[in-house]
């Protein structure tokens, strides 16, 4: 069954991979980013009923008029995914106030904006299904100059599990989910704050994916509605073996 899908950060990278497949299926979408020439390429890629909607996701207002968009073009919205997202290359002695608010901003806030606009909608019909796009660094630290964008997405998967455990006892029939991608190969680095810097050897212990290969992990999410999901399973040991003991991790990883 086709559904309304609103999908942030879709001017590029996985959201734009991701309106693609889901056009493909019949979905009707609306897109919302900042780059409205690059929105309204995707939108005609999709081949699918898609209104783009330029959107800065800072402002609380754009947020609201992107729901208020969807809900004028199409009476409902079934799925919202929160996808919209920077990097910036900075250890933790180097950042500045402005760049951490700024990062916490695109990456935290946005998401926030997202899931109090959308929520209210979902909750008064019984359903709907929110997604909101994390990073498997949220989860294992281990590129110290993405400081700022781990903990931006850590505090994500915060505001995520706390709002599906509000959800899951007074509207069950509304879905939240988290989806963590690892590498990805995309433009992030190359539009990250201050470039991208080689990786340590460490680094190559995550294989990236490809956009499509990501957006199809959350095409099947979709689909099938869980908590939470690693674009790349085989993430999920790595993170066990993380969280089990983060100290011996840390010292194999220097030594990687």
């Amino acid at each position: 069954m086709a559904k309304v899908i609103v999908i942030t950060g879709a001017s590029g990278g996985i959201g734009a991979a991701l309106a693609v497949q889901l056009g493909q299926q019949g979905h009707r979408l609306v897109l919302g980013a900042r780059r409205e020439e690059e929105l309204n390429e995707v939108a005609r890629r999709t081949g699918a009923e898609a209104i783009a909607v330029p959107t800065d996701v800072t402002m609380r207002a754009q947020v609201d008029r992107l729901r208020d968009r969807a809900l004028e073009a199409f009476g409902q919205v079934d799925v919202w995914v929160n996808n919209a997202g920077r990097g910036i290359s900075r250890k933790v002695l180097d950042l500045t106030d402005d760049e951490f608010d700024q990062i916490m901003a695109v990456n935290v806030k946005s998401a926030l904006y997202g899931m109090q606009a959308i929520a209210p909608h979902f909750m008064d019909r019984g359903s709907g299904h929110l997604i909101n796009i994390s990073s498997l660094l949220s989860r294992v630290p281990f590129v110290s100059f993405r400081s700022a964008y781990s903990a931006a997405k850590a505090a994500l998967n915060a505001l995520t599990a706390n709002l599906r455990s509000d959800l899951a006892q007074s509207h069950p029939g509304v879905h939240v989910s988290l989806v963590m991608p690892g590498v990805v190969t995309t433009d992030f680095q190359r539009n990250a704050l201050g470039g991208t810097p080689q990786m340590q050897s460490g680094a190559s212990a995550t294989s990236a994916q490809t956009p499509g290969e990501a957006a199809a992990a959350i095409v099947h999410l979709i689909e099938n509605p869980v908590a939470e999901i690693y674009t790349d399973p085989s993430q999920a040991a790595m993170v066990l073996r993380y969280f089990e003991d983060v100290a011996a991790f840390e010292r194999q990883f220097r030594r990687a």
